[in-house]
């Protein structure tokens, strides 16, 4: 199928090739060298830069602005849009405003509750739900009309992309709650970091039987662990996170000073698992300010060079 959109990310995945994304927080600052630096470090070895908006309810630099750095360097940013903290105009508006800078890829996000950042007082907004936000994109990219139904002059052309949690209780809703995605017109997904590859394999596997590896490019979630203390946090702090008690002891097992190199290595190997299988397109690869590290993941992994297209 040609893709929709003029967006580099959809070219990779329609013509065949297994994707690799990456993303960057933003800096608590306007000091935006933060994130051209990063962005530096990891071009190119990846197809597309996720840059998260507001990331755990903590204040930043806003996703959108960090977006329009990496176009203006040459490169291609995924939008990512929490509907926590904006009504549906201002969702719309923002929309318009990344089309405004060729930015042709949007990750529709519900958002972290903000008692969990640095403004727990703060309003909570979601006048739309993350489903009616893939809705809300597709209605103006496909239709060329804003909600009210009013005609939008030069639509947006994003590719439009949602998250998914293979991992989250209780387990039998996960692959209905994907379907649901889909339904509402997600074309891309970006799962959870994966630890638990025999869950994940599941997962696919009850995907497959619904036929939505054919309907949806599904990016399989990768972060490098570097540490034991790392292991164990991601197992017993962090919701909807499955790390296998054989993960932890395996980090817990090596030496302090190689822990690091070691979480490498289970990320690689993860990759390498999972390339085999069948509808995985892509892998999504959260080094949390580790992306000097990327380079070596997608390089170890196989998945280097990225292909060059026309």
């Amino acid at each position: 199928m040609s893709p929709k959109t003029p967006s580099k990310l959809e070219r990779v995945l329609r013509a065949g090739h297994l994707a690799v994304t990456s993303e960057c927080g933003p800096p608590r600052g306007s000091d935006a060298s933060h994130i051209v630096h990063k962005a530096e470090l990891i071009k190119q070895h990846v197809d597309a830069i996720n840059i998260t908006d507001n990331q755990t309810s903590v204040c930043r630099l806003c996703s959108l602005a960090a977006c329009i750095r990496l176009k203006l360097m040459g490169l291609e940013p995924v939008l990512q849009m929490v509907v926590r903290d904006r009504n549906r105009v201002a969702l719309q508006s923002d929309i318009l405003g990344a089309a405004s800078f060729d930015i042709h890829n949007l990750l529709c996000l519900s958002g972290d509750h903000q008692r969990f950042g640095d403004s727990a007082q703060g309003q909570n907004v979601f006048d739309l739900d993350s489903m009616q936000l893939l809705q809300t994109v597709r209605r103006m990219r496909d239709e060329g009309k804003f909600l009210g139904g009013d005609a939008i002059q030069r639509p947006p052309a994003m590719f439009v992309g949602a998250a998914a949690n293979p991992f989250a209780d209780p387990f039998e809703i996960r692959v209905p709650r994907l379907a649901k995605k889909v339904a509402a017109g997600a074309e891309f997904i970006q799962t959870q970091c994966i630890y638990n590859l025999d869950k994940f394999e599941k997962w696919m596997e009850l995907a497959r039987d619904r036929g939505l590896h054919e309907q949806v490019f599904i990016l399989a979630g990768v972060t490098p662990l570097k540490s034991a203390g790392m292991a164990r946090y991601m197992k017993t702090k962090v919701p909807g996170m499955d790390v296998p008690d054989d993960v932890v002891k395996r980090m817990a097992g090596t030496p302090k000073d190689k822990q690091a190199e070691e979480g490498l290595t289970i990320c690689v190997e993860t990759i390498q698992r999972l390339k085999a299988v069948k509808g995985v397109a892509g892998f999504h690869v959260m080094a949390i300010e580790w992306e000097e590290r990327v380079p070596e993941i997608v390089e170890r992994a196989g998945l280097y060079p990225r292909p060059m297209l026309q």
